[in-house]
């Protein structure tokens, strides 16, 4: 049993986390529903589970009832990387949302604490999309993940609270990676980057998009654990043995 549950998509965003000596990882598989997870308990006192369930919704719900089934935590994370929906919301911005809003059908989760509005979109946001999220529900940042694993934990009576970093900012196109992803919501870097290296004008946009997903990785860890122990001192009996993360 953890008390605390986070769901993050890939393991490039939460690397920084993953590498915490202090805390000191074991990678565990547990099976559920038919598929097997990958589970990141923590090392320390085993309060903590992480799990990277993949990219998108489905696989975001699945990988949050996945840990609801296996760890039964007290509280369930959504964190991840997030698109600026604003001009004004740069790289590395982190934000603990009090709104989560589902653009695929406007349901909306208030959070018991947190600010700004987070909208979950199906898909990788262009520009174009962002302006129009962003004119249709006020919303700060978007992604693809927040609002599935919402669901699992309202679902099951478990408190759900987000931390997302902005990894592209409200201007920035993604070159095209879609075709990257797999259906179990895996991306595929090793074969992205075979098909940019013989497109040189993918190149610049490609680094840019390294440096700043490196930048929001970092920016990610250290919002978490500042957000982890901002619960842990308002209700410490959720996971008494991580109120001195690092």
């Amino acid at each position: 049993m953890s008390r605390i549950a986070i769901v993050a998509a890939l393991e490039r965003e939460v690397r920084p986390l993953l590498k915490s000596k202090e805390r000191g990882w074991r990678p565990v598989e547990r099976e559920h529903g038919g598929r097997r997870f990958r589970f990141f308990e923590d090392g320390k006192n085993r309060d903590i589970v992480l799990v990277c369930g993949g990219i998108g919704a489905a696989q975001a719900r699945r990988a949050a009832e996945a840990a609801i089934a296996v760890y039964a935590p007290a509280v369930v994370y959504s964190v991840g990387f997030a698109g600026a929906l604003e001009p004004g919301v740069k790289v590395g911005d982190v934000f603990q949302p009090a709104l989560v809003i589902d653009a695929g059908d406007g349901s909306r989760v208030r959070l018991s604490e947190g600010k700004g509005v987070l909208v979950t979109f199906g898909a990788v946001a262009t520009p174009a999309q962002k302006a129009r999220l962003m004119d249709s529900y006020g919303g700060q940042l978007v992604d693809m993940e927040a609002a599935a694993v919402a669901r699992a934990a309202h679902a099951r009576g478990v408190e759900f609270i987000a931390v997302k970093s902005i990894s592209d900012e409200f201007d920035f196109t993604f070159p095209e990676m879609e075709r990257f992803v797999d259906s179990d919501g895996q991306f595929h870097q090793a074969r992205f980057v075979g098909f940019a290296a013989i497109r040189p004008w993918l190149w610049g946009k490609v680094n840019r998009l390294r440096k700043d997903s490196n930048k929001a990785s970092n920016g990610l860890c250290d919002g978490l654990i500042a957000s982890l122990n901002r619960m842990i001192v308002r209700a410490p009996d959720l996971a008494p043995g991580a109120a001195q993360l690092p």
